[in-house]
């Protein structure tokens, strides 16, 4: 299972690591199967949506800072990254997208982002592709 590293820049921020998941399914030889994309942080996810149009992106997290501020004063946890542990619960640390003919099956205007919820940080995530081999 490859496993890939990435540096955030934000405290939260989304990354468009559709590519670099493509190149690795590319290299695990699957012609059909399943690829599925995993973060082992606990502050940190990995999702599936728009990347065509940048704004999205920006939406969703414009919207999160609305409803869930980093700093919410209710929290109880004394690291003080609560906020980054909820999302990481609410959004999930996992996606498996299916592999057809060698490639990821996206939608037409399907990413794969890994999402920061406490950064800036290093991270890491893998990816495991499983199925039929190529001939």
């Amino acid at each position: 299972m490859p496993t890939l590293t990435l540096h955030t820049q934000k405290p939260r921020q989304w990354i468009d690591i559709t590519d670099d998941v493509a190149r690795a399914v590319r290299q695990s030889g699957v012609q059909d199967g399943l690829c599925l994309v995993f973060s082992p942080h606990t502050t940190a996810s990995v999702v599936l949506n728009e990347h065509w149009d940048p704004q999205v992106v920006d939406d969703v997290l414009r919207w999160l800072e609305q409803q869930l501020p980093a700093t919410w004063p209710h929290f109880r946890h004394l690291e003080g990254n609560s906020a980054a542990h909820l999302l990481c619960s609410w959004f999930g640390s996992a996606v498996t997208v299916p592999i057809a003919e060698g490639g990821l099956a996206l939608g037409r205007w399907q990413g794969i982002f890994f999402a920061e919820w406490d950064g800036p940080r290093t991270r890491q995530y893998r990816v495991d592709c499983v199925g039929t081999p190529r001939p």
